[in-house]
């Protein structure tokens, strides 16, 4: 049994994820206090696109928002708080400031891997300098990139992502994979060459089935960068989670859409599959806190968007 809370962001941060009881949530304080229940904390971003500084003071929707530095010491703080967290992406790390123009990605790859982020997938941008040119700032990520839909075995990438990759938290095994949108028609075919894309489907439900019936997670996350939605018929983060079984929590980006709030889908086997997206740019980071009783086989969870401004840590 899953239960879902969406707790005020500014009100997370100042009284702590444990002091339930102001948002009348006095049940999950509870549950959380027993002692075999432990506690993931789960932060993410999307679409962050080379943005390192914050939107400047120019009178426009997100000036003054953003920043690396901002989201690193936000990060750091919630490290030093809670034991257990992964930090992920779900793509689109490159283009959109002169940053990327100036450097192809080194700073970008540098400034996630000081961070700490954990792993990330994908986004169609991360080819705009060409498969070489990602490879060429692959060493610079001290992180995995997880991409199960693309078959690069004719390309520089071949070895150098992985498909998923497992977390150890606190007796907690997590597992972790990424799905990416299809290029074609996206991206010019000389920068991704002889990428071949899998169906994201089917690669997400022997990825899911893979890391919860054979490895055995007690968690599944999908790195996703297909987007949230379409009009048109068209594979997205709602389709997959109605098409796909063993996927706890799906990660989007690719559309920068600003959910409020997670969605929360029922899938093919008739249990809640989370789907989180946080806009873009860094203006707003994810989070994501699961409380999972080992010895009653339940888990319940409260989630905060974030907003990276001044104000955010204190």
């Amino acid at each position: 049994m899953e239960e879902l809370f969406q707790l005020n962001r500014r009100a997370f941060l100042r009284n702590g994820a444990l002091a339930t009881a102001a948002w009348g949530l006095g049940s999950l304080s509870a549950f959380a206090g027993r002692d075999s229940v432990v506690r993931l904390t789960i932060l993410h971003t999307n679409d962050v696109h080379s943005r390192i500084d914050p939107f400047p003071m120019d009178g426009s929707r997100n000036q003054g928002l953003g920043g690396v530095a901002r989201r690193a010491a936000l990060v750091k703080q919630i490290r030093a708080e809670q034991p257990n967290v992964l930090l992920l992406d779900a793509g689109d790390v490159f283009q959109g400031t002169p940053y990327f123009n100036l450097y192809g990605g080194e700073l970008e790859f540098t400034i996630m891997s000081q961070m700490g982020y954990d792993a990330a997938t994908m986004g169609n941008h991360d080819f705009d300098n060409s498969i070489a040119g990602f490879v060429k700032q692959l060493p610079h990520a001290r992180f995995p990139f997880l991409v199960s839909n693309y078959d690069f075995n004719n390309t520089e990438l071949k070895g150098k992502t992985l498909p998923y990759k497992i977390f150890k938290k606190q007796g907690l095994r997590i597992g972790v994979f990424g799905v990416c949108i299809e290029l074609e028609g996206l991206v010019n075919k000389k920068n991704y060459l002889e990428t071949v894309y899998l169906d994201p489907i089917a690669k997400a439900n022997e990825m899911a089935s893979l890391l919860k019936n054979d490895l055995h997670c007690d968690f599944v996350i999908c790195l996703s960068h297909l987007g949230y939605k379409y009009k048109e018929n068209k594979v997205s983060d709602q389709i997959l989670a109605k098409s796909t079984r063993n996927i706890d929590l799906i990660i989007g980006g690719h559309t920068h859409t600003f959910m409020k709030e997670p969605e929360h889908i029922m899938n093919l086997a008739g249990q809640v599959t989370t789907i989180n997206q946080v806009g873009f740019a860094g203006i707003n980071l994810g989070r994501l806190d699961y409380f999972f009783d080992r010895e009653r086989g339940d888990k319940k969870m409260m989630a905060a968007v974030m907003q990276v401004d001044e104000h955010v840590v204190s």
